[in-house]
């Protein structure tokens, strides 16, 4: 079998940022993929499943519900190697122009207080492996070193 697109990037390369993994069309319709890397592959350590869990969920809900991209999320959720989330938006989209949507995102759930949306047994088949707080830093983190001032090189994958 042929590797998938996934696999075809240089993750010893791959630095933090906002990449376009892919783009399909469904239909009529063009999906875009992005690669919300936040942190350095096979080089720092992996996010823990209590924050990755935290950041799906305040991500999810925030994504759905913005006004103006709500009605194009196809998926927010995280990545296996737990180095970063997957965003699926109907749309042809560049990183570029979504880079105000992330961080909007990532400041959403670094302010969050309260209650962590769908964090109970009646909603969630896993409701106790969730980290507010490390949520918050992961978010923090990816804001100040990734997002803020994020050149070309955190937006195009490297060769």
């Amino acid at each position: 079998m042929e590797k998938i697109t996934s696999f075809t990037i240089d993750h010893i390369k791959l630095q933090p940022g906002v990449y376009v993994s892919r783009k399909d069309l469904v239909g009529s319709e063009t999906v875009t993929t992005f690669d919300l890397r936040m942190t350095s592959p096979n080089d720092e350590p992996v996010m823990n499943t209590a924050e990755v869990h935290a950041i799906e969920h305040l991500g999810a809900t925030f994504l759905r519900n913005h006004p103006v991209y709500g009605k194009n999320v196809v998926y927010f959720g995280p990545m296996g190697c737990r180095t970063g989330f997957y965003l699926l938006l109907s749309g042809d989209y560049s990183s570029r122009e979504i880079l105000p949507l992330v961080k909007e995102t990532f400041q959403f759930i670094r302010d969050y207080e309260g209650e962590i949306p769908g964090a109970s047994a009646r909603d969630c088949g896993n409701y106790l492996d969730m980290s507010l707080p490390m949520a918050k830093w992961q978010a923090a983190r990816y804001l100040d070193r990734t997002l803020e001032g994020i050149g070309q090189s955190g937006t195009a994958y490297p060769e």
